[in-house]
């Protein structure tokens, strides 16, 4: 798999290249190809494997929110985190973001679940497995994938600054437990999932917390409000 070979915006290609050119991701490739073959259902489809990349410019990334594992029902997963395509039942844990963002900001929530208008903005959406099996959560953990979400979050760490990290519950906390704190805003608290939410997720405030960072630094707010038509914006 090179860098050269997948649906990525340029900005990514260099700093990624030692990824794209490794053995792990020779072997991930070929697990891919090996699940396919034998007739297996795997999403997103595979040029959306890095939308999220390809969504948001390297030097553009104001923010930088990680999820865990793409959805894993048909027609969910389009390759950003708590995303899911138009027409599509908005997951529990996004109605939960969209609650505290109402709380935080008085934003109505929309009547979808579609957040490309976050990512063209410089939100990156990563989720630290970019892809799974229909119907079977996390059944590509420990592939491969986790070694080459680390290393995007490493060159934003070292190539960019004033970054926001937003890091819900334990697993996301962990896996940028190396951002420099100097450089760049790291925000924990609880998964938004109905399990945890309820533990301090809600009255977090992330939203105004990033945007009251950003403009502090001289940069440009997030848009938080997502267009009803989940096409536009």
């Amino acid at each position: 798999m090179a860098a050269g070979d997948v649906k990525l915006e340029e900005s990514w290609k260099e700093p990624l290249a030692p990824e794209f050119e490794s053995e792990y991701m020779r072997e991930l490739k070929a697990f891919l190809q090996e699940e396919k073959a034998q007739g297996k259902h795997v999403f997103p489809k595979g040029s959306q494997y890095f939308r999220a990349l390809d969504l948001t410019p390297l030097d553009e990334v104001k923010v930088v929110i990680l999820g865990q594992d793409p959805y894993h029902g048909a027609g969910q997963a389009h390759g950003l985190c708590f995303s899911v395509q138009p027409g599509v039942r908005i997951p529990p844990s996004l109605v939960n973001i969209y609650k505290e963002m109402e709380s935080d900001l008085g934003i109505k929530p929309p009547q979808h679940g579609f957040l490309e208008h976050w990512a063209r903005q410089g939100v990156l959406l990563l989720n630290s497995v970019l892809t799974v099996e229909e119907g079977k959560a996390a059944a590509h953990q420990g592939r491969g994938w986790e070694r080459f979400t680390d290393a995007v979050i490493r060159v934003v760490n070292e190539e960019c600054d004033s970054v926001v990290f937003i890091l819900w519950g334990s697993y996301a906390q962990k896996k940028a437990a190396f951002v420099d704190q100097q450089r760049h805003l790291v925000l924990k608290s609880p998964h938004p999932s109905p399990l945890s939410a309820h533990n301090g997720f809600f009255g977090s405030k992330p939203f105004s917390k990033t945007n009251a960072f950003l403009e502090s630094r001289g940069v440009e707010p997030v848009d938080w409000q997502l267009p009803q038509d989940p096409m536009q914006g």
